[in-house]
């Protein structure tokens, strides 16, 4: 923690300090610039977007690992098989699938679909879709870890006192499961945020990201104080989003653990 938190105060302090002297000339540079601020709201809507459909798509799947009756490690096993595969190989298979002459765009072509192929990557569908293909694993393991906690009986004992499906999973999984699902909404949008591969080899020119723009800045340019300003930018509004969300998750397990009412 201690090297962390001394890492971030000289990435903080390499972009404010020049020469000795306070200077915000690399932050009035980057909010002065319509592309900047359109980067940066870009970035945070693609996180916002890929956190939703990684909800969407992560919560059911984590709702049948845990109620499934058989054996449960088979599952849990193709949850996690993504991650032992290199992030870079799995953006380039949807680069495969999607691009002008891959997978998808050929069978809608030869089959008389389209004229022309879709643009499915180099904007931001392309870049959504990685990310959520990268990150659902996230989302799925942290709600998993509060389901597998929930007992089933409390479900069973709702609709036992009349409560139907949909209303005891309003009323009595749902609150239950916010711990979790707050959680894996932090991992998915920090991660998000800050995602350089997947929007470097499936977003375009035109849908460049601030994660990007930084490894750009660093690797290509030498600027580091110009990146060590784009990092501060995009670290301080993650925290504006992911701060509220925290002390959220905060009360709610401090409600639950006490037996307090949501």
């Amino acid at each position: 923690m201690a090297v962390f938190v001394y890492g971030l105060i000289r990435l903080i302090g390499s972009s404010l300090i020049v020469d000795g002297t306070l200077d915000f000339t690399y932050y009035e540079a980057i909010f002065s610039r319509s592309d900047y601020v359109a980067m940066l709201g870009r970035t945070l809507r693609i996180a916002a977007m890929t956190t939703f459909f990684s909800l969407l798509l992560g919560f059911p799947t984590a709702y049948y690992v845990a109620r499934y009756r058989g054996n449960r490690n088979i599952l849990l096993l193709l949850i996690i098989f993504p991650w032992l595969v290199s992030i870079v190989v799995r953006s380039y298979g949807w680069v495969v699938i999607l691009g002008p002459r891959g997978l998808i765009n050929g069978v809608l072509t030869w089959t008389g679909v389209v004229e022309r192929p879709l643009k499915l990557m180099y904007n931001d569908f392309g870049v959504i879709l990685g990310l959520v293909h990268v990150l659902l694993p996230f989302m799925i393991i942290a709600i998993l870890s509060v389901l597998m906690q929930i007992p089933r009986t409390l479900e069973e004992a709702s609709m036992s006192l009349g409560g139907r499906p949909a209303h005891s999973f309003r009323t009595v999984l749902l609150p239950l499961a916010m711990p979790g699902v707050l959680t894996g909404i932090t991992l998915v949008y920090l991660m998000a945020t800050g995602a350089i591969v997947t929007p470097l080899l499936l977003g375009g020119l035109g849908d460049t990201m601030l994660g990007t723009e930084i490894f750009q800045e660093v690797m290509h340019f030498f600027d580091y104080p110009k990146a060590a300003a784009l990092a501060t930018v995009l670290l301080v509004t993650a925290l504006a989003v992911v701060l509220p969300i925290q002390l959220l998750e905060r009360w709610l397990s401090a409600r639950l653990s006490d037996g307090g009412a949501l």
